[in-house]
């Protein structure tokens, strides 16, 4: 769960809240930003919108090789149970997989579009690609918190301090997008 005060078109809202609300229990939803853990439950630091996140996947960790994520949804259907997923450096995009940063690719807390190829290793991870322009990160947010804004297929950029990240950005197709 994120908290925002605005509502991106990409993330439906649950509810209003105020700060220190209690929002759920820290395995009900993913921690965001503009909320802290304590006892074992999430609350508000802010006083805003609890939103749910509409698209795929939700980048938990890197390294040079691949990237690690929670799947949250498979297409539209939210999951019940988490399901964790790898994205390899050679399946971040179709060609020139040799010149592949990962860093510059994803961060962590990004949310991802991205296919399923196969099942992974023994820990039951899935393995997954953004090898299409439809696929990539459709949500990142910027250092000073604000949600960046695409402005080419490997850049995004914050609206308040106007710093660009690189990013392999998705083109999003109108089915992806909940009204």
């Amino acid at each position: 769960m994120r908290l925002l005060s605005a509502l991106p078109e990409n993330m439906s809202p649950l509810r209003l809240c105020v700060p220190g609300e209690k929002l759920c229990s820290v395995g009900d939803c993913n921690q965001g930003t503009g909320v802290y853990q304590r006892h074992g439950y999430i609350y508000s630091s802010l006083a805003g919108y609890v939103m749910r996140k509409n698209e795929g996947e939700e980048v938990t960790g890197i390294n040079s090789r691949f990237a690690k994520v929670h799947i949250l949804y498979v297409g539209s259907t939210p999951l019940k149970d988490r399901f964790r997923g790898t994205i390899r450096k050679e399946d971040v995009r179709e060609s020139e997989k040799d010149k592949v940063d990962i860093y510059k690719s994803f961060r962590p807390g990004d949310i991802v579009l991205a296919k399923v190829i196969s099942l992974g290793d023994v820990q039951s991870t899935y393995l997954l690609t953004t090898a299409e322009n439809e696929l990539g990160v459709v949500v990142a947010h910027s250092e000073a918190g604000a949600q960046m804004i695409p402005i080419s297929w490997r850049e995004m950029q914050c609206p308040q301090t106007n710093a660009k990240e690189f990013r392999k950005v998705a083109r999003v197709q109108p089915e992806y997008l909940e009204a």
